[in-house]
């Protein structure tokens, strides 16, 4: 039974199309995608002008006092992804850190959803099917409430293609590599990767062949590099292990905050002004529980063992996430807020795979066309409720730094002290230091271009490609008198924006 749940590759199928409009089609995914995600988090600040919660507290600003050094914990765990994203970004302009984080944020849940319809094959045949999946990673609807186009929050859709990568059993070294990648990255970036250990356990015992194990064994790497700072953080008195949540709030959050927003985030809340909390839970429960009934009842073993499969890996991560972070269980929960929302992510993500592999396994026991249209029909318009009307909303993404104003407050700081440090508010603790020197590397602005220093708009039109707006800026100034300026292109006479580098909302507790 076991194996089942880990099936040989699906055959390669005649393709239909060329294959160099097949390659076209998927390199088109990649920005459309990456668009997508960037138009779904709405507010007063567009996600592209915004940097979220730690990804400006901790990793820019850590980035910028220590390049490369990647194995500082945070919050009791490593969080190898979140920085690797942040060192590389404080090597751009310091004005497009804010893009930056967020473009790579949506690249990485694009690369999941393209992983997860290559990594899919062997449990949904159908390329229609598996294109649902994939959508059902870029269109998922609590995504926009916290976990959309940030860096800090890229495990949550590393969790995603991790549960694939263990199932799959990829043919080539390419593939084995890939699932390695993915099981390291996760591993090392998220203590949360440990509830896939009982399904690798399974692959271990269902296929005992050394080179099935790549995603093992980059699993194992990813928890070994892990457990020296979970450990030390298990006797400190920030250690989330101390103060667990009791059962009962547990399952009651698995509930409120899993299975009833599983169809949709605002289809819940409408649900709720007719039938109560407790009421709309029960509706759709229901109304899930008939439909995974069904599938168990009627469909082969292989579609039967991933729906419990995914169902109970959902819930031991809803489980896991809520018992070690109690205040999710506790905390007020509004149409635009819910502070334990990166936690359901996976869990109702998983229901959606379920329901996918059941109306796979019920297309490929029909032959009929009009039955195969009408099962893919149903389910398409049933996840698409909660994939339109949560398609973009506010919700806590939306409430973070915009960041221009605080980009040029900080270039304005260092305009007296080059090779000083400033101190600015990051978040709701005391200010932090900045070093000026690592912000002198994000200036457009070549670093020899002193005050008043001859040749400097050619300089400047050097540094920018030519049409550019930066070169004919630079042409602008050259033919006007200006005030002195400093070595970051920032007027001395002029005064930092009134927001002076602070967050107006800050970091969620992690």
């Amino acid at each position: 039974m076991l194996r089942e749940l880990f099936p040989e590759p699906a055959e390669p199928e005649p393709l239909r199309v060329p294959r160099s409009l097949s390659l076209l089609l998927l390199a088109a995914a990649v920005p459309l995608g990456v668009l997508v995600m960037l138009v779904r988090v709405a507010g007063p600040v567009p996600a592209w002008d915004s940097i979220y919660a730690e990804d400006l507290s901790i990793f820019l600003v850590q980035a910028l006092q220590h390049p490369w050094h990647l194995l500082v914990p945070a919050a009791g765990y490593l969080q190898l992804v979140p920085r690797l994203i942040a060192q590389f970004v404080v090597y751009l302009p310091l004005r497009d850190a804010a893009a930056a984080f967020a473009i790579s944020g949506a690249l990485v849940t694009t690369g999941c959803a393209l992983f997860i319809f290559h990594a899919s094959a062997g449990h949904v045949r159908s390329a229609v099917l598996r294109v649902v999946l994939a959508l059902a990673v870029v269109l998922l609807p609590v995504a926009p409430l916290e976990i959309a186009d940030s860096g800090v929050n890229t495990p949550w859709y590393l969790l995603f293609a991790l549960f694939w990568a263990v199932l799959w059993r990829p043919g080539t070294r390419a593939g084995m590599a890939g699932a390695a990648a993915v099981g390291f990255l996760t591993a090392a970036s998220t203590t949360m990767s440990v509830v896939f250990a009982p399904l690798l356990l399974a692959r271990v015992i269902a296929l005992p062949r050394l080179r099935e194990h790549a995603v093992t064994a980059g699993w194992a790497a990813g928890c070994l590099l892990q457990v020296p700072y979970v450990v030390s953080n298990l006797g400190s008195a920030q250690s989330r292990a101390a103060h667990p949540a009791s059962p009962g709030p547990v399952l009651a959050f698995y509930g409120h905050e899993v299975v009833l927003p599983a169809l949709g985030w605002h289809l819940a809340w409408r649900l709720q002004a007719f039938a109560g909390r407790n009421g709309a839970t029960l509706i759709i429960g229901a109304i899930l529980a008939a439909f995974f009934g069904w599938a168990l009842l009627t469909q082969r073993g292989q579609a039967r063992v991933f729906v419990v499969a995914a169902l109970i890996t959902g819930f031991l991560s809803a489980a896991f996430g809520a018992t070690l972070r109690s205040g999710v269980t506790t905390s007020p929960v509004a149409e635009n807020f819910e502070s334990g929302s990166r936690y359901t992510a996976l869990p109702i993500f998983l229901i959606e795979a379920a329901a996918v592999v059941a109306v796979g396994s019920f297309i490929c026991h029909g032959q009929q066309r009009l039955r195969t249209v009408a099962a893919v029909a149903a389910l398409v318009g049933v996840l698409s409720v909660g994939w339109i009307t949560d398609f973009r909303y506010q919700g806590l993404r939306s409430s973070t730094t915009n960041w221009p104003p605080t980009a040029t407050a900080w270039l304005h700081a260092c305009q007296r002290t080059p090779d000083g440090v400033i101190r600015e508010r990051t978040g709701a603790g005391p200010r932090t230091a900045i070093p000026c020197a690592s912000l002198r590397r994000l200036c457009r602005v070549a670093r020899s271009c002193g005050a008043g220093a001859p040749g400097r708009a050619g300089r400047e039109r050097a540094a920018d490609p030519p049409g550019s707006r930066g070169s004919w800026q630079a042409a602008a100034r050259a033919r006007r008198p200006s005030p002195a300026r400093d070595l970051y292109g920032i007027g001395c006479a002029g005064r930092p924006p009134a927001s002076g580098g602070r967050s107006r909302h800050p970091p969620r507790p992690r």
